[in-house]
C-alpha cells in the first residue's frame, strides 16, 4: 500500500496534477529522502532534523558559527576568548522555531570553564544566548560581553535573550555582584540575577559557586511555554543536576523569539583577561536535551598543565632527596628571591629612570599585595594602598596586566608624559614599574576614598555639605582647565565621573584615573576610532561622529556637576524606566521648580540663588548641542562670578 501511494504521488507531480488527498502532509519523525536540506541541516538517525536537537561532547570546526575571537581548538573545546585584550567573540547554532507563531519549549546544557589571567581576578564573563542574527551588531567587548553596545543596550527591536555568568560588578547596568548568574531580555540590566550557587540535597541549602575558580561547571536551561516558566540551574560538574534551580522566572517570550534563531554564546574580554571555554553542550526542543558524556568531553588546559606540573615535583622531591645540603638550600633561597622581585627592564627605559619604581619596594609597601591593603577592584585590576620604605610616603598601587608585545615604549611613554602633569586638583601619578606581563602604577595616595562613595554609600556616617560639595566642584573644574588649556598639550580626560574623583585628608577633590585619556598638541584635530567611557556621561554627538574634544568633556562635567547637587547617579530608574539626570533637572527648569532636585540630605541647609547657579551651569556644560557648551575657563569664569552667566532656555 506504501508503495502504490508512493509511485502515485511521483506520478502526480511529474504530470502537474495534485490531487486533493497530496495537497497536505504529516511527518511523525523525518526520513533523509523527504525534505530539501542546505546549510547544516540535516535529519538524525532517529527522525529529528538537527534544528530540533543536538548534541556536542566535544566540537568540530563545521558544526558552529564563529566569529570575533571564538576558535575550536585541535582536541575539540570551543574557545571563546583567548589572550587579546577588549576582544569578543561568538559561537552560534541555527535553531528553528514553530511557524505559527507559538514558541516551542526548550532545554539545554553545556559545559564551561573560566580560567582567568590571575587567580582572584576575573575579567568579563560568558553568556548563552539566543538571537534572531548569527552576527550581533553594535555589540561590544569589555562589561558588554559582547552581546549589545551603547548604542542598542536595552531595545526591545533587539530580541536576543541571554543567561549571563558574569564575573565583573557594573553598577551601570545593576550588577548585584561580581559573580552572578542573571536572565537578560534584550539588555544588560537583568530581570532576575542572583550570586553563583547550587542546591546541596543533603544539607537542604545552596552553596556558593565561584565561577572564576578554574573548575568546570555545567549549566542547564528549561524553559516551558505551557507555564512560561524558565529554570537556571548550575552545579559543579560531576554533580547531579539539582533538584532546586538557581533561578525561576515566570517569562513569556513568544515575542522575543523570531521562527528562525540562533543559539550559542557570547563572550569578550576587557583590561584582566580570562578565558572562556565551552567543553560539551546539549539542545532540545520540546523535550529534556540530552545528558552530557562527561567522561568523554575534551580535556583541559590546567589539567594538562597540573599533570605536567605533578611530574616537575615529583622529580624536584628526588632532586632533593639527592642533593639536600646547606649549599642547595642557599641556591634555591637566592632563585626564590629574584624571582619574587624579578622586573623587566629594557635599555629604552633608562630614559625614564626618574619615574621607574623598583618592584621590590612595591612589593614591600604593599606587604606583598596583600588583601588587608586592597583599596578596590576594577575592571582595571586592583588598587593597594602602600608605604614606600625609607621614606614612609603613602601611596596607591594600581596592579594591572599589560601585553609586553603591544606598544609598550608607547604605552610607557604616555604614563610619563601624564606624571609631568602637575596641578593641585589632579591625582599626581608618580611613576610605575614592570614585572613580565605586569604594570604597576604608582599615584598619591588620597585618604578618604572616591567621592562617589560620599554620595551613595549607606554607611557613610555624614552626608556631604554645600560647601564641601562646591569646594570639589570649583577644584575638578580647575584641574580641567589646566588639562584642556594649561598645559603644554591638550589633554581630554574621556571619563569624568564621581568614582574617578578622589578626595584627600581636607575633603579637596582631584580627577584621577587618565586610563582612557588621551594627548593632544594644541591646534590639532583629535578623534578615535570607537566610542569610550561610561554610560550616562558620554556626550551625544560621540554616538555619531566619535569625535573626542574639550566639549565631550564639559559634557560630562556638566553631569557630573548635577550628581554632586543632585545625589543621584546619571541613569535613574523611575517607574521601571531609566532616566537620564540631565533630562529631569531639565523638566524641573522648565517647570520652575529646579531647586526641588538638590539632594534631600543638604536638608536646604545652603544659599539658593547659589545653587540655583551651580545647577544652571551643570545643565548648560551638558547641553545637548556642543555649541552651546561654555569652555572650561568660560565655567571657572562663573563660579568665580567674574563672568555672567547666559539666559538658559527653557526649551533645553
Amino acid at each position: 500500500m506504501e508503495l502504490k501511494l508512493s509511485l502515485l504521488l511521483v506520478i502526480c507531480l511529474l504530470t502537474g496534477i495534485m490531487a486533493t488527498k497530496y495537497d497536505e502532509f504529516t511527518y511523525n519523525g523525518f526520513k533523509r529522502s523527504e525534505l530539501y536540506l542546505d546549510g547544516m541541516a540535516e535529519i538524525t538517525p532517529n527522525g529529528l532534523t538537527k534544528f530540533d536537537e543536538f548534541t556536542y561532547n566535544g566540537f568540530k570546526r563545521n558544526e558552529l558559527y564563529l566569529d570575533g575571537m571564538a576558535e575550536i581548538t585541535p582536541n575539540g573545546l570551543l574557545k571563546l576568548t583567548n589572550t587579546t585584550r577588549i576582544q569578543q567573540g561568538h559561537a552560534f547554532h541555527k535553531v528553528k522555531n514553530n511557524s505559527d507563531g507559538n514558541v516551542y519549549s526548550f532545554s539545554t546544557c553545556f559545559v564551561f570553564k573560566m580560567l582567568p589571567e590571575y587567580p582572584d581576578v576575573g575579567g568579563d564573563g560568558l553568556a548563552f544566548v539566543l538571537s534572531p542574527t548569527k552576527g550581533l551588531p553594535g555589540a561590544m567587548p569589555k562589561q558588554y560581553l559582547g552581546l549589545f553596545g551603547s548604542t542598542n543596550n536595552g531595545n526591545s527591536s533587539d530580541h536576543i535573550f541571554a543567561i549571563e555568568l558574569d564575573t565583573i560588578f557594573n553598577m551601570e547596568f545593576g550588577d548585584i555582584d561580581n559573580n552572578h548568574v542573571g536572565i537578560d531580555v534584550n539588555g544588560l540590566r537583568s530581570i532576575n540575577a542572583t550570586p553563583a550557587s547550587y542546591f546541596i540535597e543533603r544539607i537542604g541549602k545552596f552553596k556558593n559557586l565561584s565561577l572564576i575558580s578554574g573548575k568546570p561547571m555545567q549549566v542547564w536551561v528549561d524553559y516551558s511555554n505551557i507555564e512560561k516558566k524558565l529554570n537556571v540551574t548550575i552545579s559543579p560538574v560531576g554533580v547531579p543536576k539539582p533538584s532546586h534551580p538557581l533561578l525561576s522566572s515566570f517569562i513569556d517570550l513568544s515575542s522575543l523569539i523570531l521562527d528562525t534563531m540562533y543559539i550559542g554564546f557570547s563572550s569578550s574580554t576587557g583590561s584582566m583577561l580570562t578565558s572562556h571555554y565551552v567543553l560539551g553542550w546539549s539542545f532540545k526542543m520540546n523535550g529534556q536535551a540530552a545528558a552530557l558524556n562527561l567522561a568523554s568531553l575534551p580535556s583541559l588546559p590546567s589539567e594538562k598543565h597540573r599533570r605536567k606540573l605533578t611530574s616537575l615535583i615529583l622529580w624536584m622531591a628526588l632532586g632533593v632527596v639527592l642533593l639536600i645540603t646547606i649549599t642547595a638550600f642557599s641556591i634555591a633561597y637566592i632563585i626564590r628571591t629574584k624571582a619574587t622581585y624579578a622586573e623587566v627592564l629594557e635599555e629604552w627605559e633608562l630614559e625614564h629612570r626618574t619615574q621607574r619604581f623598583s618592584y621590590k619596594d612595591l612589593f614591600k609597601a604593599t606587604k606583598g599585595f596583600r588583601e588587608e591593603n586592597l583599596l578596590g577592584v576594577g575592571g582595571f585590576g586592583r588598587v593597594y594602598k602602600g608605604k614606600l620604605p625609607g621614606s614612609k610616603t603613602e601611596i596607591a598601587v594600581k596592579r594591572m596586566s599589560h601585553d609586553s608585545k603591544q606598544g609598550t615604549r608607547e604605552f610607557v611613554g604616555e604614563i610619563v608624559g601624564y606624571s609631568q602633569l602637575r596641578h593641585r586638583n589632579l591625582v599626581q601619578l608618580l611613576g610605575y614599574s614592570r614585572r613580565k606581563g605586569e604594570l604597576l602604577l604608582v599615584y598619591e595616595f588620597m585618604s578618604n576614598g572616591s567621592l562617589d562613595k560620599f554620595l551613595y554609600d549607606a554607611n557613610k556616617p555624614t552626608s556631604l555639605s554645600w560647601s564641601q560639595r562646591l569646594k570639589i566642584i570649583r577644584g575638578v573644574a580647575s584641574g580641567l582647565l589646566y588639562l584642556h588649556e594649561e598645559w603644554e598639550q591638550i589633554v581630554i580626560h574621556r571619563d569624568i565621573k564621581a568614582s574617578n574623583v578622589l578626595l584627600d585628608s581636607e575633603m579637596n577633590g582631584k580627577l584621577g584615573d587618565f586610563g582612557l585619556s588621551r594627548l593632544y598638541d594644541h591646534g590639532s584635530d583629535p578623534r578615535t576610532t570607537h566610542v569610550v567611557g561610561t554610560i550616562g556621561y558620554i556626550a551625544p554627538e560621540l554616538t555619531k561622529t566619535s569625535r573626542v574634544t574639550t566639549r565631550t568633556d564639559v559634557f560630562a562635567f556638566g553631569v557630573f556637576i548635577l550628581e554632586v547637587v543632585c545625589g543621584r547617579r546619571p541613569i535613574m530608574r523611575e517607574a521601571s524606566l531609566d532616566l537620564h539626570l540631565v533630562d529631569w533637572v531639565w523638566r524641573s527648569w522648565r517647570n520652575e521648580v529646579i531647586l526641588d532636585v538638590t539632594d534631600a540630605r543638604l536638608e536646604g541647609d545652603y544659599d539658593l540663588g547659589e545653587a540655583e547657579l551651580i545647577l544652571k551651569i551643570g545643565l548648560l556644560c551638558s547641553h545637548p548641542v556642543p555649541a552651546a557648551r561654555p569652555t572650561m575657563r568660560q565655567v571657572m569664569q562663573f563660579l568665580n562670578g567674574d563672568l555672567s552667566l547666559p539666559e538658559i532656555p527653557k526649551d533645553g
